[in-house]
């Protein structure tokens, strides 16, 4: 009897340390990391291993290669397309591709003709590009479109306004391209809508100001258009609300800083500004302002560390990326690349 309840409690535990060993908690001498390791590695918290978001604040990114002002640009398949612009001698048709990711710029198929100020959207995975000067020195309702898979340009259908200056902003599809200045000089209101799948335009309720260099915006489903220069030939702030659904414009809360061709893009509920030319003929603003619609309120938040102008703009990850342009006006175009985490 004696012997069987030693065998029943050596078997137990031997059995409980079988299990123990099986489930890592027991490691032999010399053996190394077992599977309750690798699970507690596993899981244990991930915080340390990820970099902290530091908001409301600039980095810089790696310099463009060509500095230019008044360009276009687009992310197209997690890369941003900066097109065209101004060298400081005469209009380029270079494309100029940024990876933030690597924080590398590669060369990408030039546009069919040098084109300064035109207007850029992105529509199931292709670039279009409207408009703009171009380098034979006139005005284009030209539009093309770049497809990333045959790296190639095509023709499609042309603007019903020739015009440069002018912004694009999408929705369902469809691409909104506003105001510009035409082939007289005339400063337009015209909003003409593009419709990539029809190739089709179709011209939309104007807005209620003549302006170019607008900055557009589409904040959950009403397309927000503010700053320029308007057809008295100064800086505006005003700022107008375009409601697709009822093809209608009604005026909100103007920008506080009135500026031509600000950086500017949408990050989450609210449109950005930064910089921009403020109608003094000298250097460029530093000022960074979003307008949240909800609230119909603009607020001022950390200043570019180099006031810019007529740069290249885009959004990427939640990062407002600036790019080129003017620190003064007319003067040297810049190659900086400022990048501003909200």
């Amino acid at each position: 009897m004696a012997f069987k309840q030693v065998f029943n409690k050596g078997f137990f535990v031997l059995a409980l340390t079988g299990l123990l060993f099986l489930a890592g908690i027991i490691v032999l001498p010399g053996l190394g990391p077992t599977y309750a390791d690798e699970v507690q590695a596993q899981t244990e918290p991930l915080a340390e291993h990820v970099p902290s978001v530091t908001h409301n604040t600039w980095t810089s990114g790696a310099a463009l290669p060509t500095a230019v002002v008044l360009p276009t640009a687009a992310v197209l398949k997690n890369e941003i397309y900066v097109v065209g612009g101004y060298d400081g001698s005469q209009a380029v048709a270079d494309t100029q591709i940024y990876n933030p990711v690597t924080n590398a710029w590669s060369a990408g198929v030039a546009l069919p003709e040098a084109t300064e100020a035109p207007a850029a959207a992105v529509v199931a995975n292709a670039l279009y590009v409207f408009g703009g000067y171009t380098g034979s020195g006139s005005v284009t309702n030209a539009v093309y479109a770049y497809n990333p898979k045959t790296k190639s340009w095509e023709s499609k259908a042309a603007m019903l306004t020739a015009r440069y200056a002018a912004t694009a902003v999408v929705d369902k599809g469809i691409i909104y391209v506003l105001g510009g200045v035409d082939n007289n000089g005339n400063f337009l209101s015209t909003v003409e809508g593009y419709n990539p799948a029809s190739n089709s335009w179709t011209e939309e309720a104007p807005m209620l100001g003549s302006k170019q260099y607008p900055i557009v915006a589409l904040l959950g489903t009403t397309i927000i258009a503010a700053d320029g220069a308007n057809a008295a030939g100064s800086v505006t702030g005003d700022t107008e609300a375009y409601d697709v659904a009822t093809n209608s414009w009604s005026e909100l809360t103007a920008d506080p800083t009135a500026r031509m061709g600000p950086c500017s893009g949408s990050v989450g509920s609210k449109l950005y500004a930064a910089g921009g030319y403020i109608n003094n003929g000298g250097a460029a603003s530093t000022v960074n302002e979003p307008f949240q619609l909800t609230k119909n309120k603009w607020t001022t938040l950390a200043a570019m560390p180099q006031g810019t102008m007529l740069g290249g703009s885009a959004v990427y990850k939640g990062q407002l990326y600036c790019i080129g342009g003017w620190a003064t006006w007319e003067g040297s175009p810049v190659n900086n690349v400022q990048i501003y985490q909200p």
